[in-house]
């Protein structure tokens, strides 16, 4: 295990040999850096990469399902594919299939952590599951509440940004997506990352605001198909100005402390708590109407039955699988619902 070493991202001080560790969601980056460990996100490992296809296709050669969640597949394969030694896998607060996961990989040689988010939003559990990481991993929260706070610039220039794409139309839908959901692990550098986004929003604020005819929120897990939805939606005319799970990956919100922080996290927990902060963001940002993705074979797919009883817009649900191209089927159910809109 790396020797602890506190990242600062305010100059630099950024150690390149830092030694990966896999994420199979979101965690508490700020105790992994602290640690020693820079944070890889195997989804975006996943999507990012130049075949997502093939890894699943990987997983699938190993034994898993065909009827098997597409981002367990493709994290499987991106986990042998980058050659990642350990892995943190959350098996509490994301997926139900992340709990075998760790058991294949742990068959695979790999070391393989649990992570359990607090079935509720709970301070003090919080925090023991925090103290219980910061143990594994070999440093100390006052450690991690430190990295913590050379984060808060990063985080401040992410809200920014999130407030480019609503309050002034000078960020696409695209953007806001791939930066909001990239701060999941700070794309392996969060120095670099910072630098860039610093560089992009200087380019931003001169940009000229884009009208847009509809106004979208798009909630429920990141499609999988990504980069040509959000395309789509903006040769229709929309803009999608509340990329829900994307913010809360870069946890924007004002926070005391770490536990606080990932207590305000909303993801891990079960809707009635996600559709707390999902109303005041469409009421906040004028949303015309909803898109809800769902990821098939999924069991967070069943919550777009509550999201139809409480949520006051219209809503299109969408579903992907394994594909990473939007096809003309639903490209016309998109066209159907910004009409109904309109």
């Amino acid at each position: 295990m790396p020797a602890p070493r506190l990242l600062v991202i305010s100059r630099i001080a950024f150690d390149q040999d830092m030694e990966k560790i896999g994420i199979t969601t979101t965690i508490a980056s700020e105790v992994l850096i602290a640690a020693g460990y820079m944070p890889l996100d195997l989804n975006n490992c996943f999507v990012g990469s130049s075949n997502p296809t093939a890894l699943i296709k990987r997983a699938e050669k190993a034994g898993f399902p065909v009827n098997c969640c597409a981002w367990i597949k493709g994290i499987y394969g991106a986990v042998l594919e980058y050659d990642v030694k350990r892995v943190i896998c959350v098996t509490s607060g994301d997926c139900s299939n992340t709990e075998m996961l760790l058991e294949v990989l742990e068959l695979q040689g790999i070391q393989a952590f649990p992570f359990r988010y607090p079935p509720k939003p709970n301070h003090v559990e919080m925090l023991a599951s925090l103290q219980e990481l910061s143990s594994l991993l070999g440093t100390s929260l006052s450690a991690a509440e430190k990295v913590r706070q050379n984060l808060l610039e990063l985080r401040q220039s992410l809200q920014e940004l999130d407030k480019l794409t609503y309050q002034t139309d000078q960020v696409s839908s695209w953007e806001n997506h791939r930066w909001l959901v990239s701060s999941s692990d700070f794309s392996g550098d969060p120095f670099r990352f910072k630098q860039n986004l610093l560089a992009f929003l200087a380019q931003a604020r001169l940009q000229k605001a884009q009208p847009y005819r509809k106004r979208l929120a798009l909630i429920g897990v990141p499609p999988i198909y990504a980069q040509e939805l959000f395309a789509c939606l903006t040769e229709l005319g929309a803009q999608v100005v509340f990329n829900e799970i994307p913010r809360q990956f870069a946890m924007v919100d004002h926070a005391e402390n770490l536990s606080d922080q990932y207590t305000n996290y909303t993801y891990p927990y079960d809707t009635h708590q996600r559709l707390v902060d999902i109303q005041r963001q469409i009421d906040l940002r004028q949303v015309d109407g909803i898109i809800h993705y769902v990821q098939a074979f999924c069991h967070r797919g069943i919550s777009d039955i509550v999201y139809r009883h409480k949520l006051r817009k219209p809503i299109l649900t969408i579903e992907g699988n394994t594909e990473t191209t939007v096809n003309q089927h639903l490209i016309t159910r998109i066209e159907a619902f910004l009409d109904i809109l309109r």
